[in-house]
């Protein structure tokens, strides 16, 4: 165990996050880049005197359990929770949840494509990434918090809009079989001890009967959705093929809604792409 490199690592990875990128109060005062050492101990479940003395080079080698919620709490990268653990001398093990860090490359594709809505998304259904048109014709993503760029959170316990089931999608039924069936019930196999993952099935099955129902009854099979409909508020029905691409490395998946060429919809994907998160419907 490297104390003083992880302590320096450490304290370089708190100064980089700012309270707002974790949901933190600014609050008055604030002398410190970055988070305080006690707001990470806070978001780490652990003590504030155990995190500082890691931080001073003082504490005794921390445990998987402490290094995977530091490193979660630092919102750290695959590779910098490797290292993470290479410093603590403890060999790093499987991912202790899903993976939120996309790819540059896989980013750079999602702008690479101005005709078609393109998002990625984690095991979890957050949606993690997303291009303009895919705002334009779901929801302005870059306004939401994490909570609640979740789509089966949304799916199961809304919001919905002027009655809108998650964007008014025609297979929102299918959806929610899909997402119960195949992505969040292997997802928590994958990943028994991830805090978020059970928290959020924990919050579904406490707020929603259909999706008890569906997670009760334990099946593992279902028929995946090529072509869908978006109910759009302004432009009215975008019927969309949907093609879904995995990225096995991080468990996350990217999905690209593309229009027919000569239809109506690719004309509304067209004015989407144009008038991008505005909404033509409100009074200037």
């Amino acid at each position: 165990m490297d104390r003083q490199e992880l302590a320096d690592f450490l304290r370089s990875r708190r100064e980089r996050i700012t309270p707002a990128d974790v949901g933190l109060p600014v609050g008055p005062r604030r002398r410190t880049p970055g988070l305080r050492r006690e707001e990470v101990a806070q978001l780490a479940y652990i003590s504030t005197e155990y995190y500082t003395r890691l931080e001073q080079a003082r504490a005794p080698r921390p445990s998987l359990e402490v290094l995977a919620q530091v490193a979660r709490a630092l919102r750290l990268s695959d590779a910098e929770r490797d290292h993470l653990h290479h410093l603590a001398g403890t060999p790093p093990g499987p991912p202790p949840g899903p993976s939120r860090e996309v790819r540059q490359s896989i980013v750079d594709l999602l702008h690479r494509l101005p005709q078609a809505a393109a998002i990625v998304i984690s095991a979890t259904y957050e949606v993690i990434a997303w291009n303009d048109l895919a705002a334009a014709l779901m929801e302005d993503f870059s306004a939401l918090s994490r909570r609640d760029r979740n789509l089966v959170r949304r799916a199961f316990l809304g919001p919905h809009p002027e009655g809108r089931r998650l964007y008014g999608v025609s297979d929102t039924e299918e959806f929610a079989l899909s997402s119960v069936q195949q992505q969040l019930r292997a997802a928590s196999a994958r990943y028994p001890d991830d805090r978020e993952l059970t928290g959020l099935v924990a919050e579904l099955l406490d707020g929603s009967e259909e999706f008890a129902r569906l997670w009760a009854a334990h099946d593992v099979e279902s028929r995946p959705t090529l072509c869908k409909t978006f109910d759009h508020p302004v432009v009215g029905p975008v019927a969309v093929n949907c093609d879904v691409l995995d990225i096995a490395d991080r468990d996350q998946h990217v999905v690209i809604y593309t229009a027919t060429p000569g239809s109506p919809s690719e004309e509304a994907l067209r004015l989407l792409s144009v008038v991008g998160t505005q909404r033509l419907d409100v009074p200037g």
